[in-house]
């Protein structure tokens, strides 16, 4: 078992719009960057939404997102866990990243995407800041792991809930 810890959020000013993951797998990790893993769906679908897709440097595709109010962070700040299945984190183990803070900092932000349960499960257990006007979905998992569902519909449940406006409850 290793003591895995998450990265700082992509955030720019006047973000809007929050996607958290629960924790960077190990090829994130290796990579020191978000959703590494080559088979992981999130920056195919971020190309579709935001032309921030995976040919693009990850600078380019970090600055894109922040281009369009979106913000990316994971639940977990650290945890244990062996290699990078959302099972493996023990949950005796979970630290939970600091979102009074970051609400507080960022009062734009008023749509909270979780990109799969997990990150929905260990927010709504363990998170504690306070937040009425924020609307909160789960969208289905980017992780290859989730393989019940293909590319084109993630892509499909991705793009429902981001459009502009209020997200609509879970989409997975």
């Amino acid at each position: 078992m290793n003591v895995v810890h998450s990265f700082e959020p992509i955030l720019g000013r006047g973000a809007t719009t929050l996607i958290l993951g629960s924790m960077p797998g190990v090829a994130s990790l290796a990579a020191q960057q978000y959703y590494a893993h080559p088979r992981n769906a999130f920056w195919p679908i971020m190309e579709a939404l935001f032309d921030a897709g995976p040919e693009l440097l990850y600078d380019e595709r970090t600055e894109r997102l922040r281009s369009h109010g979106v913000a990316v962070w994971d639940v977990l700040k650290l945890c244990t866990r062996k290699g990078s299945l959302d099972s493996a984190i023990v949950e005796s183990s979970i630290v939970v990243n600091d979102f009074e803070t970051l609400f507080a900092e960022n009062p734009g932000i008023d749509r909270v995407f979780f990109n799969g349960a997990k990150a929905d499960e260990s927010y709504r257990r363990h998170a504690t800041a306070v937040t009425p006007h924020v609307e909160f979905t789960r969208l289905p998992s980017t992780s290859p792991a989730h393989a019940s569902l293909n590319l084109d519909a993630k892509t499909r449940a991705w793009s429902r809930a981001l459009r502009p406006g209020p997200a609509s409850g879970n989409v997975e």
